[in-house]
């Protein structure tokens, strides 16, 4: 059985998340979308990050994030989260995320995080193993795009 390269669930927006204008607040989006991904990729690759890092010493950080607000997410909405690995190296993971509507008819977000695997005993960047690779391998989506900044346009609603 193969394993789904793109990732979605759905989450309700929060008041105390939200600004005076009833909008998901600018730095709040990136928890809800980091809180998806963690959610995702425990339910379909079965890969629990806690548990990781409790049992064995190792698991991810987030070393960057790149962050374009498209719609606002507004209070007491359901939004759709999506995520996808575009792509992996030894020691890190670069993934899109992506939060929408409901329905999925309106793109409210775009994310690129870059999550570096971190030994916390030895407080150093650790290289995946061979059981990581391969899952890695198996679920890996790139886009079409090479850039942050090419994506953003490419999902940008045409205007007619």
């Amino acid at each position: 059985m193969s394993l789904p390269k793109i990732l979605e669930c759905q989450t309700k927006i929060r008041f105390q998340d939200c600004d005076p204008f009833n909008h998901l607040n600018n730095a709040a989006y990136i928890n809800y979308m980091i809180n998806a991904r963690e959610d995702q990729v425990e339910k379909h690759y079965k890969l629990d990050i806690f548990e990781m890092a409790k049992n064995h010493g190792v698991s991810w950080v987030v070393s960057t994030n790149q962050i374009a607000y498209m719609r606002p997410a507004l209070l007491m909405e359901t939004v759709t989260v999506q995520s996808q690995l575009i792509h992996f190296n030894e020691s890190e993971l670069f993934v899109e995320l992506r939060m929408y509507n409901e329905d999925k008819t309106e793109l409210k977000a775009v994310m690129w995080s870059t999550f570096v695997h971190f030994n916390l005993l030895k407080q150093k960047r650790w290289k995946h193993d061979e059981q990581l690779h391969s899952l890695f391998e198996s679920v890996k989506n790139p886009t079409p795009q090479s850039s942050f900044e090419e994506r953003i346009k490419s999902l940008k609603p045409q205007k007619v």
